[in-house]
This record gives structure tokens, C-alpha cells and sequence, in this order.
């Protein structure tokens, strides 16, 4: 399973967005997606599977969970927008995490691409920073990767100057 993560496009899609899209067997948004014009128009072509972030809205909120759990080629995968980061969990997921921890950990928010492997839980964090042009990163960000009998392989950064 070919897999596009993506987060924080605040409202913005574009060309450079579809042509991964496209190449994708599911694309994964994990949240502050904005207008939901960027989510209809990622669904239209892929299965998508998205969170709600703090900046997305009431229509966002009724489509979306705020917390998204589900296996994918035997993989437990957690995406939730404001997760934290190994030893620093965000409070709300803290004790989900500890007591029954995903293999794979999601979330978006901080603009910030990260990939850590949480020894302590055997879970692999990812953030995929931000693809949207509003934020103070330099780069716009996502992922792609692929999931096959529960491992992740041919995780490759995109990245698209501002």
C-alpha cells in the first residue's frame, strides 16, 4: 500500500499536491486541513483518510474525527493532529498511547517534519511538517511511503520551497 501523508495545508492545495496524490494508493491528512475544498478534492481521485486540527471548522469537524485509528496491511496506525513527540505526548493521548501504543503514531501541528522511533512504546512517530503556504516554515513538507505485511518501507521526504 503506496501511502501520502500529508498535513497543514490550511486551505492550500495545488498542482504539486495532485501529482502525489495521483501516485498514491490512500492519502492520509492529518489535519488543520482548512477549506474542505483541499479534502473533496484529494477524495475525488484517492481514498483519504483525515483528522480535524485546531484551525479547521464545524463542517471539518463533522466529516472528520478528531482521533483516526486503524489497521492498514497489518499495521495499527494512530493519526491525530496535536499528538506531541516521544517522552513529550500531548495530555490527551498520553495514556492511550502508553496503555495500548499504535505502531505507528501520526500528527501534525507543528510545521515541524519528524520521524523518531519511540524505543520505549516500539512506535514510529511521524510528522509530516506542513504542505500549506501559511506558517513560519521555510519548506513545505509530506511523506510517502509504504506499508507491506506491517513494516514500513521507501519512506521519502517531498519537499517544495515556499
Amino acid at each position: 500500500m503506496k501511502i501520502l501523508l500529508l498535513s497543514d495545508t490550511h486551505s492550500h492545495i495545488d498542482d504539486f499536491i495532485i501529482k502525489y496524490v495521483k501516485q498514491a494508493d490512500e492519502v492520509w491528512h492529518a489535519g488543520d486541513i482548512g477549506d474542505l475544498k483541499v479534502t473533496d478534492q484529494i477524495a475525488a481521485i484517492k481514498p483519504l483518510r483525515a483528522v480535524w486540527g485546531n484551525i479547521d471548522d464545524d463542517k471539518a469537524r463533522m466529516q472528520f474525527p478528531e482521533h483516526n485509528r486503524f489497521k492498514c496491511e497489518g499495521m495499527d496506525v494512530w493519526i491525530t493532529h496535536i499528538g506531541g513527540y516521544p517522552g513529550r505526548y500531548n495530555q490527551r493521548v498520553r495514556p492511550e498511547i502508553y496503555n495500548n501504543p499504535p505502531d505507528l503514531f501520526i500528527c501534525g501541528h507543528s510545521h515541524i517534519l519528524k520521524v523518531i522511533n519511540d524505543k520505549k512504546i516500539n512506535c514510529l512517530h511521524i510528522n509530516p511538517g506542513a504542505i500549506g503556504i501559511h506558517g513560519f516554515h521555510k519548506k513545505r513538507t509530506m511523506l510517502r511511503f509504504e506499508i507491506n505485511e506491517g513494516k514500513i518501507s521507501n519512506l521519502e521526504l517531498i519537499e517544495k520551497d515556499r
